[in-house]
């Protein structure tokens, strides 16, 4: 038999991984729906992550970390462990400092930046902004504890140790389920013959979830720096780090991550603006719904694509790096259009068995549905903005962003204003921005390179599978005889095996990255 290729290999490894990591997400999510529904309480535990998210994220949980990864790899190769982990050290000083000084900026000024028009929630009434305010303060103190823990993930796996970073999440969903099912509940909770002690904390016990679930984030990775015989240095002092050069390659990537992350303090500032019970939460849970094949079929596949483009750029290989890019393209596109069809059409009774919302499943089920039209754009996006990095055009990503971000405020605008009726579903509609990105990105590869990346059949293939098999889907989901989620997922699997068949020619390229 054919060995699979180490593209093909990785894409599979990783797609396992992240796709378990999402399903462990959703169960959360589940359970943490079922204990409050869709209710002004759940609105403002969601939309309290936001700003707390944003720190984390530009400051050691994205750039700094792709960055960090490289940097601590040079430095344990020429200069040994010793030397990587004082580099280590330094940075992760310098990243938990900056990390707190904003904390206790934002949560001095939190009342006012829950409340200002240009805030996270100018929609709500004063009682839930003082909530939403309360929630933020305290998620702060888990971004604190993440500032450490996502730079130790980067750390371990430049020592070329990835167990314990991959269990690192899996933790952290049991935290944030530890506060779901004891930390919240005013009534005693039995899980088959164990019954859960109660402690009342109502949505706040949420939030204490989370501290939980980033100790423990952090604690599951302890033994790794054991192992690898860390030692801190308590410094600040990052001249000689390499820290600041490597903050210079990365600014542009910075800026990127910043306007993603400005986009879903956008989303929830417009859905606070619609008095409509649940919007926050609908938009949450539809956006992680889609996100589930996303992981799996774009971040996967592009997360195994980046080191192998970098390479081919770095040797010139200019007609190799095309041809891959040429093909994983083919079979994101080939993939994820029917699937988007296949679970929109199939989602409805699923969400109402998982959720059990007393009320809110059309919407969830709506919004959802409207994120499924998103889901080629968000795949062909994540590989095209690894296609810049690996070419080091780092600029280009930014510009995309920068486009997706006016497209997306036009229609959200839209949506809070002309269709203010349409409620949730037409904020969701805001995200098909990314679907402008992609493209933009898509014609601008095509004008650097010579070789041209041809994707039209694939997207043509890909649309006729999705009409197929979203028809077969809902037509077995509605008239096959037996409980509503059984047909539902009897029709989700024939049209799987449909839509399969139908782009098999692209899809199989995935054994050949």
């Amino acid at each position: 038999m054919k060995r699979f290729s180490h593209l093909t290999r990785t894409s599979l490894l990783l797609g396992f991984l992240f796709l378990l990591d999402k399903f462990l997400a959703i169960g959360r999510s589940v359970i943490i729906a079922r204990q409050f529904k869709l209710s002004y309480e759940l609105d403002a535990f969601n939309i309290a992550n936001n700003l707390p998210d944003l720190l984390f994220a530009l400051i050691s949980g994205g750039a700094l970390a792709m960055a960090f990864i490289p940097l601590m790899t040079a430095t344990l190769t020429t200069k040994g462990r010793a030397a990587a982990w004082d580099l280590f050290s330094r940075v992760a000083n310098v990243a938990f400092s900056a990390t707190a000084i904003f904390a206790i900026v934002i949560a001095i000024f939190s009342d006012q930046i829950v409340r200002s028009q240009i805030g996270i929630a100018p929609g709500f009434g004063p009682e839930q902004q003082v909530l939403v305010a309360q929630l933020m303060r305290l998620n702060l103190v888990a971004t604190v504890i993440f500032s450490v823990s996502g730079l130790v993930m980067a750390g371990l796996q430049a020592n070329q140790h990835f167990l314990f970073p991959a269990l690192a999440p899996t933790l952290y969903n049991l935290g944030m389920i530890t506060g779901a099912l004891i930390f919240s509940p005013t009534v005693a909770y039995k899980l088959g013959p164990v019954t859960l002690p109660a402690l009342g904390l109502g949505v706040h016990g949420l939030v204490y979830g989370v501290i939980l679930g980033a100790f423990l984030h952090l604690g599951i990775q302890i033994p790794g720096l054991i192992r690898y015989q860390f030692r801190w240095t308590p410094s600040l002092n990052v001249r000689d780090s390499g820290l600041i050069e490597a903050l210079k390659l990365i600014a542009p990537r910075l800026l990127t991550m910043f306007g993603i992350q400005m986009m879903f303090i956008a989303r929830d500032n417009l859905a606070s603006r619609l008095d409509q019970v649940g919007a926050v939460s609908a938009l949450t849970y539809g956006w992680m719904i889609m996100q589930v094949p996303e992981t799996l079929l774009g971040t996967a596949i592009a997360t195994a694509l980046l080191p192998s483009l970098a390479e081919y750029a770095a040797k010139k290989e200019w007609d190799t790096f095309s041809s891959t890019v040429e093909k994983a393209l083919r079979i994101m596109l080939s993939l994820s259009l029917p699937a988007a069809a296949v679970i929109a059409a199939g989602l409805a009774p699923l969400l109402k068995v998982a959720f059990k919302f007393d009320y809110g499943t059309e919407l969830l089920t709506l919004t959802s549905r409207i994120y499924m039209l998103t889901l080629a754009g968000y795949v062909v996006q994540e590989t095209l903005a690894r296609v810049y990095y690996a070419r080091k055009e780092a600029l280009m990503p930014l510009y995309g962003v920068i486009l997706r971000i006016l497209v997306y405020l036009l229609i959200g605008a839209v949506g809070v204003t002309v269709l203010r009726q349409a409620g949730a579903p037409m904020i969701a509609a805001a995200e098909l921005s990314i679907t402008v990105e992609a493209l933009f990105l898509f014609l601008m590869l095509n004008r650097r390179i010579d070789r041209k990346v041809w994707i039209l059949p694939a997207i043509g293939k890909g649309l006729l599978a999705a009409l197929l098999s979203g028809v077969l889907t809902y037509a077995l989901a509605l008239y096959l005889p037996g409980p509503g989620y059984v047909t539902a997922l009897v029709g989700m699997a024939a049209g799987t095996l449909l839509a399969v068949a139908l782009v098999w020619s692209e899809a199989r390229l995935l054994f050949r990255l």
